[in-house]
């Protein structure tokens, strides 16, 4: 089965682009051009990855993001005409997965896609279930469980606590979890691992400040302590 893209911008011909690209990819692409449709579509329709535009009418991009992770943990990589640090962090602050500054290169878009839906493709379905200390971790349904009770993980965190509990103790450089989680070379906006690593530590640790199970090795990267 095809898989489903919803791309969201008030740029009608940015839309255009971006759709009959992906559609040579041969990927379904659905469209939407203000906030409120965005999210009527999302409640309507099953997708495998968003493209949001932050800048839209009625609703804004972050409000969309944070709407949808209420109801789905479908990746959502928002597109951003502003370059600011503040503006990235602020969309996944609000759940996204990942961000593309405008102007930006369909080649780009669809390299990011496409790790988006590779990385997918590689979900377990063995039912096994990983467990330490009072954290569960289903790799069939995707769920987390601390002390009994279900945690709300977006797709990026799930993959990345997944990958540090597969492989306790081991230290992962920023650059290789990008590399690794979302699937391709990011170099630069090695950030982006730092806000999930730190929305992961207040979703699965008592003190985010003095973690019990993801831990920093200062001026190398993070590590899952068994």
């Amino acid at each position: 089965m095809s898989k489903k893209v919803l791309v969201v911008d008030d740029e009608k011909l940015i839309v255009k682009g971006i759709k009959f690209s992906l559609e040579q990819e041969g990927l379904l692409v659905d469209c939407a051009y203000d906030g409120e449709e965005a999210l009527a579509a999302v409640q309507e329709n099953s997708y495998d990855v968003i493209l949001l535009d932050v800048m839209l009418p009625k609703l804004s991009g972050f409000e969309v993001c944070s709407q949808i992770r209420e109801f789905s943990d479908v990746p959502i990589v928002m597109l951003t005409a502003k370059s600011e640090d503040i503006d990235k962090i602020m969309g996944l602050e609000y759940g996204a997965d990942d961000y593309i500054t405008k102007p930006f290169n369909i080649l780009e878009v669809k390299a990011r896609v496409k790790a988006i839906l590779r990385r997918s493709g590689k979900r377990d379905t063995d039912g096994q279930r990983l467990s330490f200390g009072a954290i569960s971790l289903e790799r069939e349904g995707r769920r987390v469980f601390l002390k009994g009770q279900e945690v709300n993980l977006t797709a990026k965190e799930f993959d990345l606590l997944e990958l540090l509990m597969t492989n306790p103790n081991k230290v992962y450089s920023r650059e290789s979890l990008l590399n690794i989680v979302w699937g391709y070379e990011y170099p630069g906006d090695v950030r982006t691992v730092d806000v999930h690593v730190r929305r992961l530590r207040e979703k699965i640790e008592s003190n985010p400040s003095e973690p019990v199970y993801i831990h920093t090795k200062w001026g190398v990267g993070y590590f899952f302590k068994d």
